[in-house]
């Protein structure tokens, strides 16, 4: 059963923008009051990537083919991780909201289409800040530092949050897709794979030159090899097209993602059932 929903809109594009302003706001606002109700969640989200850096930093090493300190090539590879590891949280909670029947009382009521998308990823990207300030905090803690410029160094968290807004609108259409939050770890298990066969922990050359060139084209390789060479850390060593334009690449794929899965993830919304 469908219902028709009737919305008078106001006249004028000056006035449709502030209303779709307005609602996304409204839906904003309702994702950060969770972090009120549910703090447990957010801090889980905060330490998880902490205890990660930790761990490989002190307990299980690593550095295979990296010239330098290797808590300096680590830290800006955890920061790269860190941008995906917040797929599941995006998942969960689109997840609970459609198995709630929350979305479909939204999409009923006076407000712009799309403002709970639009709020999610306000809020996503938020506390990926949020996560991202308290990594370098942890990062500086342990001796890692930068190098360049304060402008270099706007330009990797810039790429790093760009990252994690393409891995956004990834999590929220896999999130329509699966439907309920039992079938998220299917594809959570996803994540981890991907992560790891980055260059984010070791150094391509490290690995048989096969594997070795999937990691290079891999687009979170190219996020910590460019946020590498922002923050003037050690990089991999790589004479490969992937690895001597790894910035362009840390454009180009979240450029490429955000283009492929934003409008699939808005044509899902609307396609819902009401």
């Amino acid at each position: 059963m469908s219902a028709t929903r009737t919305v008078s809109t106001p006249h004028g594009s000056g006035s449709q923008l502030s209303w779709a302003a307005a609602d996304s706001w409204t839906m904003t606002r309702r994702e950060l009051a969770h972090w009120i109700r549910q703090p447990a969640q957010v801090v889980v989200g905060l330490v998880f990537p902490v205890m990660m850096l930790l761990m490989f930093g002190y307990l299980i090493g690593g550095g295979q083919g990296v010239q330098g300190d290797f808590t300096s090539y680590l830290v800006p590879g955890m920061l790269t991780m860190t941008m995906a590891f917040g797929l599941e949280a995006t998942m969960l909670s689109v997840t609970q909201d459609l198995g709630k029947g929350v979305i479909d009382r939204f999409r009923s009521m006076p407000m712009n289409s799309g403002a709970v998308l639009v709020g999610r990823s306000v809020a996503d990207m938020l506390q990926s800040a949020i996560g991202l300030t308290v990594m370098i905090g942890v990062g500086y803690a342990i001796g890692w530092r930068w190098h360049e410029g304060f402008a270099s160094f706007l330009g990797a968290v810039g790429l790093l949050l760009l990252l994690r807004f393409a891995m956004l609108w990834i999590g929220i259409h896999l999130a329509m897709v699966a439907g309920k939050p039992e079938l998220v770890q299917a594809v959570q298990i996803l994540v981890w794979p991907v992560s790891f066969l980055s260059n984010a922990i070791a150094s391509p050359a490290s690995m048989p030159s096969w594997l070795g060139a999937i990691v290079e084209w891999n687009p979170m390789s190219a996020t910590a090899t460019a946020v590498r060479g922002l923050f003037g850390n050690p990089g991999t060593v790589g004479d490969s097209w992937a690895a001597t334009h790894a910035q362009l690449l840390a454009v180009a794929w979240p450029v490429v993602l955000i283009a492929v899965f934003f409008p699939l993830a808005v044509r899902r919304f609307k396609g819902l059932s009401r």
